[in-house]
C-alpha cells in the first residue's frame, strides 16, 4: 500500500516586533474579549457583535480560536500578526489511497475559500506532495484562473530522499500564485499513505495575507466612513504581500493603528537595547534624544561613546565655538542690513512709481512742506484691517468717483475712509487739494481729517465718522419725511454759515469751497452741522478772484456770476449756502418738480414768489404756523445771498451773524409763549434714507461723501 498527500504547508512567519510602549495599550476594541486561550486577539479582529470589522470576525471554543464565529468550519487559528498582516489558520489536507487488494481506491480533495479580505500567502506556502509515483496538483483564482502541480517520484522507501529537502524523491514541491482566494487539490490515483494523513487530521498550518482594504492608500483615505486607520499617529501603508492596504503606527510609537487610542509613544530610554544612547537619554513624543554628558563629547551619542574632553581640546573647541557663533552673528547683521537696505530701495521705488503716477508725491510733499502734525500717515494693512479688506458691508456710500467705507481702528475708533478709484490728472488735483486743504481746517462744524494713505496707487482720506447722515437726506430722504422744528433748521443753517464763514475769514490763506449743498452738510452727534467735501474748493489770497476754466458744482446751487464769468469768490459760497437755506424752510430740491411735472430751480422760483409778495405758497407747510415776522426775515436774508451780483450778496460773517440774532429772538419767543415746538430734532428717529435719491444731485468734483457717514 502507497499514498499520496499534497497540502498548503506552514513555511514562514512574521512576529510582532517586541517593542512596549511606555503606557500599555489594548490589541481589542474597549470593552471586547482581547484573549483566547495564549493567543491575542488585536482589532480588526474581534469576538462577539460590535468587536470586529467587518469580514475579520472569530470565535472562541475551549481556548481555541476558529474563523468565521463557526467551530463548525473547523478552521482554527494559530497566530494573528498585526503588523505583518498575516495570520496563520488551519487547511484541511487531501489524501488518496489505493489497495492492491480488490483493486480499490480512494478519491479525496481538498478546497479552500478565503474570504474577502484575506489571500494565500505565495511566499510563506508551498504546494506539497507526499508519495511515490505522485502526481498532485492545484487549480485556483486570484484576477484569472490559476493552476500548480508537482511530480514525486520513487520505487520504495530505500528511494526516498531522507533529507528534508522535499527534492522530488518521495516528495515535492512547487509555489504557488500571489494572491489566490480559492483552491482545489487533487491528484492522480495511486498509493497510499494512510498513517501520514491520521496524523495530520485537523490539517495543516497555511498562512494567509490580510488588508483592512482591498484598495490603495490615495483611495482608502477618500472614504473615511471605511477607512481603517482611525488611530491617532499612524498611518496607511500599502501591502507588502496582497493587494490593498493596511495600517501602522507611526514612528516612535507603537500599539494597535486600528483603535482611536491604539498607538502609543513608546519609552525609548527604557529599552537601551533597542534604542541605544551612551549620554543621558531623554524621552520625547514619538522619539528620543540622547545628549552627552557635560565634559564629555561624541560625534553620535547614540551610537559611539562620549568620550572625556581634554583641556586642550575643549580650550580649543571653545574658541572654535565662540568663532562660530561672532561669524554667524555678523552675518545674521549683514544680513539684517542688506535685507533693510533692499527694502528701502524697493519702498522708495514703489513711493515714487505710484506717487509720480497719481499724485501721491505731490500730497506727500506738501504735508512736509507746510508742516502738518495733525495728520497721521496710515498704511494700507491699517485701513485693510480696518474696513474687513474692503468688505462691501462696510460701504456707507458709493460716488461715480469712488466709494466710503466705515473703518474701526485698532483704538476701537470709528471712521470714514474715502477711497477713491483710478484718477486722470485733473482728478490727482482735486484730490491734494482737498487734503491741503482738510489739514489746515480745525473747527467743529467741518469734518475732521484724522489723516491718509500715501502708500497704495491712490491715496486715501481717513476722517471721523460722521453717524447721521447728510442734511440732503434729512431734509428729503426717506418715505416718512420726520418732523423738523424750526429751530433745528435755524440751528443746522447757522453752524453750517458758522464753518463757511471761518472758511472765508479765519483760514489763512481764505478758502472757498466751491461745491456748497445739503448734500454736503452731515450731520453729527445731536445734529451738528458738518461741512464736508473740499474736492473743488481753493486756497485764495485776499481780494483774489479764481478764474476757473472749468465749471465744478452741482446744477441748481451754481452761482450765476461764476457760470457767466467764470470767476470763483467766496459769493459764490455765499449763493450755493442761500439755496441750502431755501432747503431749509421750504423742504424742497434745488431743482424740484412742480405738480404739473413741471422742473423748476427753487431759487428762481423763490425769488418770483418773493417779488409776488406771495412768500407762504412756497413754504414749508409745517412751519407756517409760525411767527411771520421771522420767516420773513430768514426769507429776506436768503433773497439777499441769492442776488444776481456778487457784490449785492452779504459776507458769510454777516449770514452767519444774522442767524445767530434771528435764532436767539426766537428761543427768547419760545421761552416766553411755549408752543408745540420742541428742541430736539428726533430722539429715536426710525425713518431710513435710500441713498440713491443723492444721485439726482451728482457732483461733478470728486467723490461726494453724501451718500451716508
Amino acid at each position: 500500500m502507497a499514498g499520496a498527500l499534497p497540502w498548503l504547508i506552514f513555511a514562514a512567519t512574521l512576529l510582532l516586533p517586541t517593542i512596549k510602549s511606555s503606557t500599555a495599550s489594548r490589541m481589542a476594541k474597549p470593552g471586547c474579549r482581547e484573549t483566547c486561550g495564549n493567543l491575542t486577539i488585536p482589532y480588526p479582529f474581534g469576538i462577539g457583535e460590535g468587536c470586529f470589522r467587518e469580514g475579520f470576525d472569530v470565535s472562541c471554543e475551549n481556548d481555541t480560536v476558529y474563523r468565521h464565529n463557526s467551530t463548525t468550519s473547523g478552521i482554527q487559528i494559530y497566530n494573528i500578526n498585526l503588523l505583518g498582516g498575516q495570520a496563520t489558520h488551519s487547511t484541511f489536507i487531501a489524501s488518496n489511497c489505493f489497495y492492491n487488494k480488490n483493486n480499490f481506491n480512494t478519491g479525496g480533495w481538498a478546497s479552500l475559500d478565503t474570504g474577502e479580505f484575506f489571500t494565500v500567502s505565495s511566499k510563506a506556502n508551498k504546494l506539497t506532495a507526499v508519495g511515490c509515483n505522485t502526481l498532485a496538483f492545484l487549480v485556483g483564482s486570484n484576477e484569472h484562473s490559476v493552476g500548480a502541480g508537482c511530480f514525486s517520484k520513487c520505487t520504495d522507501k530505500k528511494s526516498v530522499d531522507r533529507s528534508g529537502q522535499c527534492s522530488g524523491m518521495g516528495c515535492c514541491q512547487t509555489s504557488i500564485a500571489p494572491n489566490v482566494f480559492s483552491s482545489n487539490i487533487t491528484f492522480d490515483l495511486r498509493f497510499n499513505n494512510s498513517e501520514f494523513t491520521k496524523e495530520f487530521k485537523d490539517g495543516v498550518p497555511t498562512v494567509l495575507d490580510w488588508v483592512a482594504g482591498n484598495e490603495n492608500c490615495n483611495e482608502a483615505v477618500k472614504n473615511m466612513s471605511s477607512y481603517a486607520c482611525i488611530g491617532k499617529n499612524s498611518h496607511c501603508i500599502e501591502s507588502p504581500n496582497a493587494t490593498g492596504y493596511l495600517c501602522t503606527c507611526n514612528d516612535g510609537f507603537a500599539g494597535n493603528p486600528y483603535l482611536e487610542e491604539g498607538c502609543q509613544d513608546i519609552d525609548e530610554c527604557s529599552f537601551p537595547d533597542q534604542y541605544p544612547c551612551h549620554g543621558i537619554c531623554s524621552n520625547m513624543i514619538g522619539n528620543y534624544s540622547c545628549l552627552c554628558k557635560s565634559g564629555t563629547r561624541s560625534t553620535d551619542p547614540k551610537k559611539e561613546t562620549c568620550n572625556p574632553v581634554g583641556v586642550s581640546e575643549r580650550a580649543k573647541l571653545i574658541k572654535v565655538s565662540i568663532g562660530i557663533s561672532a561669524s554667524a552673528m555678523l552675518l545674521l547683521i549683514c544680513i539684517f542690513v542688506l535685507l533693510m537696505e533692499c527694502q528701502k530701495r524697493k519702498l522708495r521705488k514703489e513711493k515714487k512709481t505710484f506717487f509720480q503716477q497719481n499724485g501721491g508725491l505731490l500730497l506727500y510733499e506738501q504735508i512736509m512742506s507746510k508742516h502738518v502734525d495733525t495728520v497721521r500717515i496710515f498704511t494700507r494693512e491699517e485701513l485693510e484691517n480696518a474696513t474687513n479688506n474692503f468688505d462691501s458691508s462696510r460701504e456707507l456710500g458709493r460716488g461715480g468717483h469712488g466709494t466710503v467705507y466705515k473703518g474701526i481702528l485698532k483704538d476701537s475708533r470709528e471712521v470714514a475712509i474715502k477711497r477713491s478709484k483710478i484718477m486722470n490728472v485733473a482728478e490727482k488735483d482735486e484730490f491734494v487739494q482737498e487734503m491741503i486743504i482738510l489739514s489746515q481746517i480745525n473747527h467743529r462744524n467741518v469734518v475732521k481729517l484724522l489723516g491718509c494713505c500715501l502708500e497704495v496707487e491712490v491715496p486715501m482720506l481717513v476722517y471721523e465718522c460722521i453717524p447721521n447722515g447728510s442734511l440732503f437726506e434729512l431734509m428729503h430722504g426717506g418715505y416718512r419725511k420726520p418732523h423738523i422744528s424750526l429751530d433745528a433748521r435755524l440751528r443746522i443753517a447757522q453752524e453750517s454759515a458758522e464753518a463757511l464763514a471761518y472758511l472765508h475769514s479765519s483760514a489763512s490763506p481764505p478758502i472757498i469751497h466751491g461745491d456748497v449743498k445739503s448734500p454736503n452738510i452731515l450731520l453729527g452727534e445731536n445734529y451738528t452741522a458738518k461741512v464736508t467735501d473740499f474736492g473743488a474748493s481753493r486756497m485764495v489770497a485776499t481780494d483774489e478772484i479764481q478764474f476757473m476754466t472749468l465749471l465744478q458744482g452741482t446744477i441748481g446751487y451754481l452761482d450765476p456770476e461764476y457760470i457767466q464769468e467764470r470767476q470763483l469768490t467766496d459769493k459764490s459760497d455765499v449763493y450755493s449756502f442761500g439755496v441750502v437755506l431755501l432747503e431749509l424752510i421750504t423742504r424742497k430740491f434745488a431743482i424740484y418738480s412742480d405738480g404739473a411735472g413741471e422742473t423748476k430751480n427753487l431759487a428762481s422760483s423763490f425769488l418770483l414768489a418773493m417779488k409776488e409778495n406771495s412768500l407762504q405758497s412756497i413754504l414749508d407747510q409745517n412751519i407756517l404756523e409760525f411767527e411771520t415776522e421771522l420767516l420773513q426775515e430768514v426769507a429776506q436774508l436768503a433773497k439777499c445771498c441769492l442776488s444776481m451780483r456778487g457784490e449785492e450778496r452779504p459776507l458769510m460773517t454777516e449770514v452767519a451773524e444774522k442767524l445767530k440774532t434771528i435764532r436767539s429772538r426766537w428761543r427768547e419767543q419760545l421761552t416766553q409763549n411755549p408752543i408745540n415746538e420742541t428742541e430736539c430734532l428726533l430722539e429715536n428717529p426710525s425713518w431710513h434714507y435710500h441713498l440713491s435719491i443723492t444721485g439726482q444731485h451728482g457732483s461733478l468734483m470728486s467723490l461726494d461723501l453724501e451718500s451716508g457717514r
